[in-house]
């Protein structure tokens, strides 16, 4: 499931490929954590998607199944679904909880990237 894309660029990323993907990753990476039961996380899906294709190259975007991955999630104390969590150089920089419009989370993250 690693690596694993799924739409336009969003990646999946599990416990075990966690540091390789996302924190020894050279740019900024956009982690959805998410959950197959959450009704949110299903509406910022496809946002996540078209947001991983305007912006590729500069900002990766993966997702992690906090269901199946609970380490990652404990480890960054993710209590909410969805959480976007944006990590620079192996680092969290922004936490956003809930979903958002396309063009809303467009602006937060121009501040970071």
């Amino acid at each position: 499931m690693a690596g694993v894309t799924t739409g336009a660029g969003v990646a999946s990323v599990t416990d075990g490929t966690f540091a390789a993907e996302v924190l020894a990753a050279a740019g900024p990476v956009l982690v959805d954590f998410t959950a197959d039961w959450c009704p949110p996380c299903r509406m910022i899906a496809p946002v996540l998607a078209e947001v991983a294709g305007e912006l590729a190259g500069r900002l990766k975007v993966v997702k992690l199944d906090v269901d199946v991955n609970p380490q990652t999630q404990a480890a960054y104390a993710v209590l909410s679904m969805p959480t976007l969590m944006l990590f620079r150089d192996g680092e969290p920089v922004m936490s956003l909880v809930g979903a958002r419009a396309k063009a809303r989370l467009l602006r937060e993250l121009a501040d970071v990237l």
